[in-house]
């Protein structure tokens, strides 16, 4: 009879949505959970992604005069975001300028050959590897945020557009046209990099992960160097492919046409190449050890040049086999806007490699600027740097320059010459004009053999055993994704390599959404904590109550179904393991503070395991439902059917009040 009066007294109490449960603490904190306000509309989020990149100190556009600031407090705020130079140079000192001229004057001498070789390697004429050095780096010292990153073409990329854009238009049969589609090509790379800073994008760099990137740089480095055997070597005939198996079957063939045919192989090419890289090499280990010497593998490249440049001139080298440069084009970079293809059947492609360009040239330069920047100890904003790299290649397509981004061999020379500021790239700019205007003429008798030479001495600093095998030691799966992208560069392609390599990091974001981490959780003793069970095997679970957190960003379509059917499965074990209705599971406590999003298919699957747990008798509690997890879980009604009262703020209220419920339905 009594037990009649109790179970009516808890049907009564069930109605009301009272069970013990609603204490006066545990009520109020479950309903901030329920009374938390809408999360902003989309277009709301990407206005303000926008205002805030924009404006990041929280100023926002004048519309008041009554404000306390004035427009033009904030026209001088938006300028100084927009270009960070105006911030710092009023507090330049003239000791400051000495250091960033001598880094600058240094770099300009690592800078010129190096830009002379890379035009080489993206199969365009020398001076557009200089006109690269010139405007890039100046619009980049305005609005960059890095102090020491040096600006300018690299090796990467150089091998990523020829290897490309030669797809399209053919740099051999029609050089012109092929120029004009690579500034194409660099006019969309700095549109979509603007378009990552403005809109806050910068996850999609994220998606060619650093252990995808280390195996990419080092198969596009052992590419880079066989490329470079057909100017050590003087080969005139030469494979349009990339891929190792081609290039050393294109250099064996070259070499036996030549030896056995009429066409004379000239070995000096060979000599003077391999002559000055054992020097570069050289100089290159000597600046390591000595930190105080960090000058002359700065030099040594300039140094190299202005020799074999002498020693072909004084021994009429050219006319006995030695291949040179000869004419190199001076003066200041010409307008090249008009030379931008809008129109035909290629501008598809060109935005496609742009894309690909931009992705890699900023993986490449942020790298480069955080590890530095991290040495010094202050911040980089990654989406200001996208912003002013965007701005640097628009610049440089219509300045007759292709995609520049940061070099990391010439921003170590940089930070080791004690660079202060970005003046250092102006320094280097500056320098590279002069040179424009000056001296191109010097560089008609330069071998091309030499460019090479400092091209391969170079490629070291892209190999990175030790982080490999770092890699493989942390995460075999990223593991997977450096050889993936290294084999795919190594002995398919540039962009196989690329495809790979984001494949395998795609499919890792996947398995990690299909299959999250749910975890059953315990008491930890003397705490209020609540931990995975089998990380912590001394945490205790509550008899006839399972507390299930769900380690994942999302419950949408991918993983709605198992993460229902794992719940139900661990409830239907527990039950067969016990034998009396006493220790059932009677509640089952979902820790949703690790969940950030829901979509319709999570919700349905929640709604089913709410039914399908109520049938056996199971009540289902939820705990801190995130901002938007909450709010479409109210727009669905779900709330609603759960009941209120179910809703709790943190596991441990949630546990208190599911014990409460238990011996009132005892």
């Amino acid at each position: 009879m009594g037990s009649v009066h109790y179970s009516e007294v808890v049907s009564s109490m069930r109605e009301q949505g009272v069970f013990n449960i609603e204490d006066n603490g545990h009520s109020e904190r479950s309903q901030w959970v329920l009374d938390s306000p809408n999360p902003p509309p989309l277009w709301k989020k990407l206005f303000n992604s926008v205002k805030d990149t924009i404006f990041p100190n929280g100023n926002n556009f004048c519309f008041s005069p009554s404000k306390n600031k004035t427009c033009h407090g904030y026209v001088v705020s938006f300028l100084q975001n927009l270009f960070p130079i105006l911030s710092w140079l009023r507090n330049y000192k003239a000791s400051k300028f000495k250091d960033d001229l001598l880094a600058g004057l240094t770099l300009a001498s690592l800078s010129i050959p190096q830009s002379i070789g890379y035009a080489n390697l993206a199969k365009l004429d020398p001076e557009y590897g200089l006109y690269t050095s010139v405007i890039p780096p100046l619009i980049y010292a305005m609005m960059g945020s890095s102090r020491e990153i040096a600006i300018g073409p690299v090796a990467v990329v150089s091998l990523l557009l020829s290897s490309l854009v030669q797809k399209v238009e053919d740099p051999v049969a029609n050089p012109h046209a092929y120029r004009n589609f690579v500034f194409t090509v660099t006019f969309f790379a700095g549109i979509f990099q603007t378009a990552f800073g403005v809109f806050r994008l910068g996850f999609l760099v994220d998606f060619l992960s650093h252990a995808a990137l280390v195996g990419f740089m080092a198969g596009a480095a052992i590419i880079i160097g066989l490329q470079q055997l057909k100017g050590l070597l003087g080969i005139t005939h030469f494979t349009t492919k990339t891929d190792a198996v081609s290039v050393l079957t294109s250099v064996y063939k070259s070499l036996h046409h030549q030896i056995t045919s009429a066409e004379k192989w000239c070995p000096l090419n060979f000599v003077l190449g391999c002559s000055f890289l054992i020097f570069l090499l050289i100089t290159r280990f000597l600046g390591r050890r000595n930190k105080k010497l960090f000058w002359l593998p700065a030099i040594s490249p300039l140094l190299s040049v202005v020799l074999s440049t002498l020693i072909v001139y004084l021994s009429k080298a050219d006319k006995h086999g030695v291949n040179i440069i000869k004419h190199v084009k001076g003066g200041l970079n010409p307008s090249s806007a008009h030379l931008l293809e809008f129109h035909g059947q290629h501008v598809g492609q060109a935005a496609k490699i742009g894309l690909i360009c931009a992705i890699i040239a900023l993986t490449e330069a942020i790298a480069v600027g955080r590890s530095f920047a991290s040495i010094k100890g202050y911040h980089l904003d990654g989406n200001k740097e996208m912003l002013s790299m965007g701005f640097m290649n628009i610049a440089g397509s219509l300045s007759s320059c292709y995609v520049a981004t940061g070099s990391f061999s010439r921003t170590a020379v940089n930070f080791s010459a004690g660079c202060q500021t970005a003046v250092s790239n102006i320094v280097m700019a500056i320098t590279v004009i002069v040179s424009l205007e000056l001296f191109t003429r010097l560089l008609y008798y330069t071998p091309v053999a030499i460019l090479a030479s400092i091209i391969l001495s170079a490629l070291p600093g892209l190999i990175d055993i030790s982080e490999a095998c770092y890699i493989w030691k942390v995460d075999k799966l990223d593991f997977l994704a450096c050889l993936g992208a290294f084999l795919g560069v190594l002995f398919a392609s540039v962009e196989i390599g690329l495809i790979v390599a984001v494949t395998i990091s795609f499919a890792k974001i996947l398995i990690q959404a299909i299959r999250p981490g749910i975890e059953v959780l315990g008491r930890v003793p003397r705490t209020e904590a609540f931990c995975d069970v089998t990380q912590y095997p001394m945490a205790i679970s509550t008899p006839g109550i399972i507390v299930i957190r769900i380690s994942s960003g999302s419950l949408c379509f991918a993983n709605a179904n198992f993460v229902r059917e794992r719940i139900l499965k661990w409830v239907s074990e527990d039950e067969d393991l016990k034998e009396s209705t006493k220790g059932r599971i009677q509640a089952v406590i979902l820790d949703m503070t690790n969940l950030m999003n829901v979509d319709t298919s999570g919700i349905l699957a929640l709604e089913e395991l709410h039914k399908r747990l109520l049938s056996r008798g199971v009540e289902l509690a939820m705990v801190n439902p995130r901002w938007l997890v909450i709010h479409k879980l109210k727009l669905a009604h779900v709330v609603d059917k759960i009941g209120k009262q179910w809703i709790f703020l943190t596991v441990g209220e949630a546990v208190d009040a599911c014990i409460s419920y238990k011996f009132s339905s005892a």
